[in-house]
C-alpha cells in the first residue's frame, strides 16, 4: 500500500542520492494561461528523469531485505536508467529490456552505466512480456517501472518535495504513461494538502490510461504511436488505475503537435530542454486544456528531459516552419544564364535569407527550357513571408509552398 508514510520512508533512502531538483517560477507561461506556474524540473534530475526516485527505493528496499540476487526491467528508456544507476550503485547485476525502437540516446545512457541491455519488442508492453520470463528464468527480481508500491512511493517524493517549497499550491500537472508518477504524487498530495486539484496529462496516441479513467475500469489499446515515448504505454495497469481513479480530479490529453509545441516553447522561452512526456502538462496549459481559477498556483511536473537529437531537430525544423520563421520553396523558372540571378536579387532585397538552395533541370515534371529551384529561407515572420510572395508574383516567378 501507497501512504504517506511509505512516501516519507522512501524520501529518507533516496534523498542522498536524487537531486532535489529546481522548483521554479515560470513568468511567460504564467502570463499565457492566466495562473502563477511553477515547473518541478526533474528534466535535470540524475539520469535526467524522475524514474530515479521510485527505482532507487524499490531496489534500496530490496537490499534491506538481503535480496541481492540483481534485477531485471522493461523500459522505454528513463526506468532503465535509473534500474541501472541504483543496481551499479549497490552493485547487484541488472539487465534492462527495451524496446527495439529505442532512441540510441537511452540504449547508451543504460550501457554507460554497467546494464546488460536486450532490445525486444515493438512497444513496452511486448519488452514488458519478455522482461517477466526472463526474470523467472534467470532468479532476478523484476522491477516494475510503475505497479508497485516502493516504485510509486519513491515518485512521491517528488511532491514533498514540491510542498516543502510552496504549501499553498491550487493543482498539480502530471504526465501519465502507466501512471506510477501521478499515483505516487496523488497520494502525497491528498495527505498533505486536500484542496489541491490532481491534474493527469497524457497524449492522444497512448490513450490507455485515459480511456480507463473516464470508463472506470482498465481498458487496453492494441498499439501506441506518439513523440511522447516516455508514456507510450499500451496496456493499463488496475493498481495505477485504483489510485488514479481515487485522487485524480481531472484528465485530459494533449496532441501530438501540442506536444511539439510544448517542447519548442520550453527550449525557446524557459530555456530547459524536456522529452515529449515531460512536456504534456505544458502543452496542456498553452493549448486551453485546464481549466482553474484565474491566477491559481499550478505547479508542472517536468519529467524527463532524455530527448533524441534527431527527433528534437524534427521537432525544431517543424516548429520554425509552423511559427513563419521558415519558408520552403519550389520555383520555377527559365533555364538560361542571369534567371537565377534575378530570382535570388528579389530576396536579398527584402531580407530572406537563403539557408538550403538546389536546382534541377532534368525532372521530368518540367518543360523544356525550364528548371526547379528547391530554396529554403530564413523568415521573419507571416509579413515577411507575404512579401515574399508578392514580390515572386511580381517578378513573374511561378512557385509552390512546400509544407
Amino acid at each position: 500500500m501507497v501512504d504517506l508514510k511509505s512516501i516519507e520512508k522512501a524520501y529518507d533512502r533516496v534523498s542522498n542520492v536524487v537531486h532535489r531538483t529546481p522548483f521554479s517560477y515560470a513568468p511567460i507561461l504564467s502570463q499565457l494561461s492566466g495562473y502563477e506556474v511553477y515547473l518541478k524540473k526533474e528534466n535535470l534530475q540524475r539520469t535526467g528523469a524522475f524514474k530515479l526516485r521510485g527505482a532507487f527505493n524499490k531496489i534500496a528496499s530490496l537490499i534491506e531485505a538481503g535480496d541481492r540476487r540483481g534485477v531485471v526491467a522493461a523500459s522505454a528508456g528513463n526506468h532503465a536508467q535509473g534500474v541501472a544507476f541504483s543496481a551499479k550503485y549497490f552493485d547487484i547485476d541488472a539487465t534492462i529490456i527495451m524496446p527495439e525502437s529505442t532512441p540510441l540516446t537511452k540504449v547508451m545512457g543504460v550501457k554507460e552505466f554497467g546494464a546488460n541491455v536486450i532490445l525486444h519488442g515493438s512497444n513496452y508492453d511486448e519488452a514488458y512480456a519478455y522482461a517477466v520470463t526472463f526474470g523467472e528464468e534467470n532468479n532476478y527480481s523484476f522491477v516494475h517501472p510503475f505497479a508497485d508500491d516502493e516504485v510509486m512511493s519513491g515518485q512521491g517524493t517528488v511532491t514533498l518535495e514540491m510542498f516543502d517549497e510552496i504549501a499553498d499550491l491550487d493543482a498539480l500537472v502530471v504526465p501519465v504513461g502507466g501512471g506510477g508518477l501521478i499515483s505516487g504524487m496523488s497520494v502525497a498530495s491528498k495527505a498533505l494538502n486536500p484542496e489541491c486539484k490532481i491534474i493527469g496529462i497524457s497524449s492522444v496516441g497512448a490513450p490507455a490510461m485515459k480511456n480507463s479513467y473516464d470508463q472506470k475500469t482498465p481498458i487496453d489499446t492494441t498499439s501506441v504511436r506518439t513523440i511522447a515515448d516516455g508514456i507510450a504505454v499500451r496496456d493499463t495497469s488496475p493498481i495505477t488505475l485504483e489510485y488514479i481513479l481515487k485522487n485524480v480530479d481531472l484528465f485530459e490529453t494533449v496532441g501530438e503537435d501540442e506536444i511539439a509545441s510544448a517542447i519548442l516553447f520550453l527550449l525557446e522561452k524557459q530555456k530547459v530542454l524536456v522529452e515529449g512526456a515531460g512536456a504534456v502538462g505544458v502543452a496542456a496549459l498553452l493549448h486551453g486544456k485546464i481549466d482553474l481559477p484565474k491566477d491559481s498556483k499550478v505547479a508542472v511536473v517536468l519529467s524527463g528531459g532524455n530527448i533524441d537529437v534527431t527527433m528534437l531537430s524534427l521537432i525544431i525544423e517543424k516548429g520554425l516552419m509552423k511559427s513563419a520563421r521558415k519558408m520552403k520553396l519550389l520555383v520555377t523558372l527559365m533555364d538560361k544564364p542571369g534567371a537565377l540571378q534575378s530570382f535570388t536579387e528579389i530576396l536579398t532585397q527584402i531580407g530572406a535569407n537563403i539557408v538550403q538552395i538546389g536546382y534541377d533541370r532534368t525532372s521530368i515534371d518540367l518543360e523544356f527550357g525550364d528548371a526547379h529551384v528547391s530554396v529554403s529561407l530564413e523568415t521573419k515572420g507571416e509579413e515577411h513571408q507575404a512579401e515574399i510572395r508578392a514580390q515572386l508574383k511580381e517578378g513573374g516567378f511561378s512557385f509552390k509552398e512546400e509544407h
